[in-house]
């Protein structure tokens, strides 16, 4: 389980988290947090084989293929209570650069950019074809505030080392009370 110390940052305005398991009997085990935690996001740059880095402007997908896998998420705003709920189920296909091992660590961080960023993020899993998260965050933002932002996806290792290896995101425009799923397509990190 991610690290859930409260943080206190002077001028942050109140966010509710909290974080269950899906697979235990529905909000048995659920535990709220009143925290923020602001991570700042690493970047990378790619590498070929020959261990040279390249410009991410150079890599390329053709028709259908699917090199940095996908991630699908689950969204569902609760008017009643002015809460968005973000559920990060499972990640597809994914894939990572030899430096990386063979199983590195995997886990999503997400950042909902507000003037404020909220971060949180999934705790880490063992890479392979496809990764089961099944975690649910929960913040108290107001819907006006949410329909101008975007929800930003940061795939990243954790072992050896910490590197962003894939990236997909999301606007909030259409976020509803109706739960909606999202297949997200993964690509490289951005500069």
């Amino acid at each position: 389980v991610s690290d859930l110390r409260p943080s206190a940052l002077p001028g942050s305005f109140d966010v509710s988290r909290s974080m269950f398991d899906l697979r235990s009997p529905p909000h048995r085990f659920m535990k709220r947090y009143d925290s923020f935690s602001s991570v700042p996001s690493s970047t990378s740059s790619r590498k070929d084989s020959q261990g040279s880095n390249r410009s991410l402007d150079t890599i390329t997908l053709s028709g259908d293929e699917r090199d940095f896998g996908r991630l699908n998420v689950k969204l569902c705003y609760v008017s009643s209570v002015e809460q968005i709920w973000i559920t990060v189920l499972h990640c597809k296909d994914l894939s990572w650069p030899s430096s990386c091992g063979e199983n590195p660590r995997i886990c999503v961080k997400g950042i909902l950019t507000l003037p404020k960023p909220v971060h949180f993020k999934s705790s880490a899993k063992e890479g392979c074809n496809d990764i089961e998260f099944m975690e649910t965050f929960v913040f108290a933002i107001k819907l006006q505030s949410l329909q101008a932002v975007r929800l930003v996806f940061k795939i990243q290792t954790q072992t050896p080392r910490k590197k962003t290896i894939g990236e997909c995101s999301l606007a909030l425009r259409e976020l509803s009370s109706e739960e909606s799923s999202h297949w997200l397509d993964i690509s490289p990190p951005s500069k």
